[in-house]
This record gives C-alpha cells, sequence and structure tokens, in this order.
C-alpha cells in the first residue's frame, strides 16, 4: 500500500520534534576511531535518508589505519528512535522491513522485482550448508531474526537441529506461532548473554553487526552465549568492495542513518582471533546479495520523485503529485528491470574477481586454556 494513501497521522507531534532542527538527534563528533583509536580519519560520504526522506544530514568516516568505517557523529537514542524504520507504519523486523520500505510508493510487479532482488533461497541457505559440513549442531541460535525467516528456511538443511530466536522486534512472537523457531528471546543480546550463557552450538549474526552500536560488544555477547567448541557465522556487507566505492551514497547497505558501523573482514577476523575463537571458514562469493544497481536506481528515483505523505511534512501532497509519484513509479519498472537482469547478469564476474558485496565468516569458539 502506498504510504501516501494512508493519513499522516501524527505529524504535529512530529513536526514539533523537528521545530528545534535535527543537531540534537546527533552526538558530539568523535575525533578518533571506535575500533583503534587512530585519528587519522577522513570523510568517507556524506548523504541524507533517502528511504524514508526525513530531514537531517549524516556522515560516515573512514578510518586510514584500520579501514573502519563508521557514522560521525553518531545519533542519540534520540535521534535512533525518530529515524528508526517503519516509525510511520508498521513494526517490522529489521531483515524484512527495507524492501517493503523501498517499495513503498509501488504497486503490481514493482515490489516483487525489488524483492526478489533482495532475496534468493540459495545464497542465503549458503552459510547454512557451509555450517553443516562442519558441524552438526543441536541448538542454534539466530540473533537479529526479525520474523525468523531465515532460521524457517534452514530448517530444511538441518532438521533435527533445535532452532532459537533473538531481537527486539515485536514481530519475534509469529517466528514461534508459525513454527520457524522454538523460542523468541525478546531483548537485546548484549543484555541477555549471561542468561543464556554456554546455551547454543551455533549462533547467527545475519546482516546484523552493522546494526549495532558496539560491535565488539556483541562479538563479546556471542562468546559467552556459545559452548566450547560452538560456532559463530557472521554475514556483513563488505565495505571495501567495489559497489560501495562506486555506488556511493547510492549503495543499499549503507542505508544511512541506521548502519552506525562497517566492519571490514580483516578487522573481524582478528577481533575473532583476540576473543578466542578460531576462523574455520571464510566467504566473499556466495553472500553476494544481486541488488546493488537495482537498489540504487529505487533510491534515486525514491529521492527525485514527488514525496509520499510522511507525519515530517509539513503538509500532505495534492492529489496530483501523488498520481505523479504513482505513475512515475510505474513508468520506471523496465528501468528497475533493466538494473535487476544487469544485477544478475554481473554477478558470477563479479563474486570470481572479489568485487562481491558482503562477505561470510565462520569461526569456532576455542575451549578455554
Amino acid at each position: 500500500m502506498d504510504l501516501a494513501q494512508q493519513p499522516a497521522e501524527g505529524r504535529s507531534a512530529c513536526l514539533a520534534r523537528l521545530a528545534e532542527g535535527t543537531a540534537r538527534f546527533h552526538e558530539p563528533r568523535r575525533d578518533d576511531c571506535p575500533w583503534c583509536g587512530s585519528t587519522r580519519l577522513r570523510v568517507r560520504l556524506r548523504t541524507a535518508d533517502l528511504i524514508q526522506r526525513k530531514p537531517g544530514g549524516f556522515t560516515l568516516e573512514r578510518c586510514d589505519d584500520c579501514a573502519h568505517t563508521f557514522q560521525n557523529p553518531r545519533l542519540t537514542a534520540e535521534g535512533l528512535d525518530f529515524y528508526r524504520l517503519g516509525s510511520a507504519r508498521h513494526d517490522l523486523g529489521h531483515r524484512d522491513f527495507w524492501r517493503q520500505d523501498l517499495c513503498h510508493g509501488l504497486d503490481g510487479g514493482a515490489p516483487a522485482l525489488l524483492a526478489r532482488a533482495g532475496s534468493g533461497r540459495t545464497r542465503r541457505l549458503a552459510g547454512v550448508r557451509a555450517l553443516s559440513r562442519i558441524d552438526e549442531p543441536e541448538s542454534w541460535l539466530d540473533v537479529g531474526t526479525g520474523r525468523a525467516r531465515f532460521p524457517g528456511a534452514a530448517r530444511d538443511v538441518l532438521p533435527y537441529t533445535a532452532f532459537d530466536g533473538l531481537d527486539t522486534d515485536p514481530g519475534l512472537a509469529q517466528g514461534v506461532r508459525r513454527g520457524r523457531i522454538e523460542e523468541a528471546h525478546h531483548g537485546r543480546l548484549t543484555d541477555l548473554a549471561e542468561d543464556l550463557a554456554g546455551r547454543y552450538d551455533v549462533l547467527s549474526m545475519v546482516h546484523y553487526l552493522q546494526r549495532r552500536p558496539d560491535p565488539r560488544a556483541e562479538l563479546a555477547a556471542a562468546r559467552t552465549v556459545l559452548r566450547p567448541g560452538g560456532h559463530l557465522l557472521i554475514e556483513a556487507p563488505d565495505p571495501e568492495c567495489r559497489s560501495a566505492r562506486l555506488l556511493g551514497k547510492w549503495w543499499a547497505s549503507y542505508r544511512q542513518p541506521r548502519h552506525p558501523h562497517f566492519v571490514p573482514l580483516a578487522n573481524l577476523c582478528r577481533e575473532l582471533d583476540e576473543l578466542g575463537f578460531t576462523v574455520v571458514d571464510v566467504d566473499r562469493r556466495t553472500p553476494h546479495v544481486p541488488s546493488d544497481l537495482t537498489t540504487a536506481c529505487a533510491l534515486a528515483l525514491n529521492r527525485l520523485l514527488p514525496e509520499a505523505d510522511a507525519p515530517w511534512h509539513p503538509r500532505p501532497p495534492s492529489p496530483l503529485r501523488r498520481r505523479l509519484r504513482r505513475t512515475a513509479w510505474h513508468t520506471a519498472i523496465p528501468l528497475l528491470a533493466l538494473a535487476y537482469a544487469a544485477d544478475l547478469l554481473l554477478a558470477p564476474l563479479l563474486t570470481r574477481t572479489g568485487g562481491g558485496n558482503a562477505y561470510r565468516v565462520i569461526a569456532r569458539r576455542e575451549p578455554e586454556a
């Protein structure tokens, strides 16, 4: 359903929050890298909210010493609440939301096209199959699981594994009701780690670390939850990939302002080693999501076309602007289809030449000496 067709509920309250500007939504800018402490920082990109088009500007900086990319200045708790996805509509899981959000002005075939561009059962289950060749887990915790679609699909590969899910998403309970997970842990991993200590053979973080304010704390919490000899599976966007460099702010994985950290593969492997893990598998091919051109086109169109109705706009768009927006989206379907075809055609070349846009790491928690 088009957001423009929904009443802009809470407009006065939202505009009251914006009356003092957006500066208070940001912490003070830091002068050092949160990963290594270096002061050799440079701006990687500046952008606006390209998805919801909420007011404000955001900056990603890169450390010249360790290559860590991070949001600087970072959002405050109030800023995170204001810019969170779904604040004007239904709450959806982090993994479930972004395609619907990109498509909020479309109907017909275009939403399905963008959904296919970000999906792919074979790709999603590649990590499960890679893990199954290393271990036959009895228990698996999927962190940031949303509505538990990933564990629901993983059951086809590991039918005798008990899958649980952890998230702050209110839709988490659906995963239990639909039989995708057996137990739902509602909260944050860093808060629940001690209660879940040593409980799981496998813990997965699929496109999760980049959303957390402290990736190191998440990794330490994962170690606590895993049994000695258990495995940690991580998939994350690769900030060193060609698409990130070429597309800049239009690279969908940046998703400002909701992704505060981008951890290079080398940094992640070193951190895992320091935490007492042994990296047993690294893959920069199969985690690639063939959607970069498609989502870049969708983001650019969303930026250029008339705005849909939303509480943060001073007034609702006129019926004419609404019709123009919908007509333009439908007219753009051939362009999106062409971009999607290019994504699929380029994927084999990109993944064979080190150009994949994501990586996967599987690491084993070693017993304490």
